[in-house]
């Protein structure tokens, strides 16, 4: 049985980072569900880009979820961090032991979420906004126990391995890396 992944989103949402996090993971055979956390399935990102949403959050069981990854973008990560139905579901799964991971400004999500007592990393000066953890600076993805953190759209891909390593096995993240021509890229 193929694991699932939740990706809640809202308005203001990176584009790169959301696709990166669906596409790497579908190229897995992960089952991803998107969410949107608004009344409407069409929400629109930090440059433009409208994205239908799968469901609406309030339609959604979080307890069939093997994790929750949540896309970065200022203004989505702060409508992440005001909407208690994500702040719940957070903190369920993490006390479940699932997966928890956030890209860019979406690890004050965490944060908020009182779950973020760890290493992590993410969007360089949105640290000095967290009180919790354990900043990394240097890092461009962090994994401590059951949450992974990542700095912003150009290591979201990189992001998104790190979850299908974690969720499947290093040779599939592998195999999508090297898919996806990621390993010439960084050996250049």
């Amino acid at each position: 049985m193929s694991k699932k992944v939740l990706v809640p989103f809202a308005y203001g949402f990176e584009e790169l980072e959301f696709v990166s996090i669906v596409d790497v993971l579908r190229r897995a055979g992960i089952e991803v569900v998107t969410a949107s956390i608004t009344d409407d399935l069409n929400i629109t990102g930090a440059n433009n880009i409208i994205i239908k949403a799968d469901e609406l959050l309030s339609n959604i069981d979080y307890k069939s979820f093997d994790a929750i990854s949540l896309p970065g973008g200022d203004d989505c990560a702060n409508a992440l961090k005001g909407n208690m139905l994500v702040l719940d579901i957070i903190k369920k799964m993490h006390g479940d032991k699932k997966l928890v991971s956030a890209v860019c400004a979406s690890p004050t999500v965490l944060a908020a979420a009182e779950v973020l007592n760890c290493n992590y990393t993410c969007y360089p000066s949105y640290e000095s906004t967290i009180s919790i953890g354990n900043y990394i600076k240097d890092e461009l993805v962090v994994t401590d126990k059951n949450i992974i953190t990542s700095q912003g759209p150009a290591t979201s891909t990189l992001f998104a391995l790190e979850i299908v390593k974690y969720l499947e096995s290093e040779s599939k993240a592998n195999e999508i890396k090297d898919g996806i021509l990621l390993s010439k890229v960084m050996n250049k």
